[in-house]
């Protein structure tokens, strides 16, 4: 079967995967255009807490944006994922970065989505073509990669080695109609864009404090006052976590095993020593509130 991309888009539903703090975010942003909006989750609590979420920043996002001509979408709620995609014309994953998860839900996808509709994967440390074991049609698969919008509303379009070219055309139309500003990478990249720049300014920065030069304190200091960003690198990596970098510096280094090693050795003795970052009370920073146990 030869892949159609989707038409009748404005009269066709959004679906969004997963209901935590990303998945949320995004069907926020699509929210604000009319239409009806689907956002499932396997959690009915999680749902519940998104619904309080979009209820209360629906109409504050569509008044801000009321010059734009905004209006609230409809939002529906699903625990079945065949009613959630049912008839959409984009669905976009955001479950957790598990990447067998991902992999069985992009399967299941291309199994129940409509034949044309696009499917995109919010993974930010997978490529999407590490995800299409078990999709029979890549060729309507790619990363969408979203910040954390409506605040940081960038979303980059990532190929899978195989994504139609026509996907990035209708995508690059359709999602600054939201308020999302894309980029397109039709190379697949490691961090694909903004990421893979950031990684390498976290390992220059953590190579400084690992070679002695400097303290995670002082260096976010000038940081800050160089005005080269609002809050310094540490402690951006302590909002993260310690473990998650970590994470993603070993994922580099399989890619890239030329990189120094020793700014993923700085993580890992932090890690070591269970200093996570804010969710552990302790990181490069401890003045952090201690996480409660109860």
């Amino acid at each position: 079967m030869t892949y159609s991309p989707p038409t009748d888009i404005a009269h066709r539903p959004v679906a969004v995967l997963g209901a935590g703090t990303l998945g949320r975010r995004i069907a926020l942003t699509f929210a604000t255009r009319g239409g009806v909006v689907h956002l499932y989750d396997v959690s009915e609590d999680s749902l519940r807490s998104a619904r309080e979420f979009l209820e209360q920043r629906i109409p504050e996002l569509v008044k801000a944006r009321a010059d734009q001509g905004a209006q609230p979408a409809t939002i529906e709620y699903f625990t079945d994922l065949p009613s959630a995609v049912k008839n959409a014309w984009y669905v976009v994953e955001s479950v957790p970065e598990v990447q067998a998860l991902k992999i069985d839900i992009l399967g299941q996808l291309e199994e129940i989505a409509e034949p044309d509709a696009i499917i995109g994967t919010n993974s930010s440390s997978f490529m999407s073509s590490e995800l299409i074991g078990k999709v029979k049609h890549p060729e309507r698969v790619l990363n969408t990669h979203y910040g954390q919008p409506p605040e940081a509303p960038q979303a980059e379009l990532v190929t899978d080695g195989h994504t139609d070219e026509r996907i990035f055309d209708i995508l690059s139309e359709e999602l600054p109609k939201h308020g999302f500003v894309t980029a397109v990478a039709r190379k697949e990249s490691v961090g694909f864009i903004i990421n893979r720049v950031w990684a390498a300014v976290k390992r220059e920065a953590l190579a400084v404090v690992a070679e002695g030069v400097s303290t995670p304190a002082e260096f976010d200091r000038i940081w800050v006052a160089s005005g080269m960003g609002p809050v310094g690198v540490f402690r951006a990596i302590d909002r993260v976590g310690l473990d998650v970098a970590l994470d993603i510096e070993d994922n580099y280094i399989k890619h890239f095993p030329y990189i120094p090693a020793k700014s993923r050795d700085l993580l890992q003795r932090y890690v070591d020593e269970g200093k996570l970052g804010v969710k552990s009370g302790a990181g490069f920073y401890d003045d952090y509130p201690q996480p409660s146990h109860g």
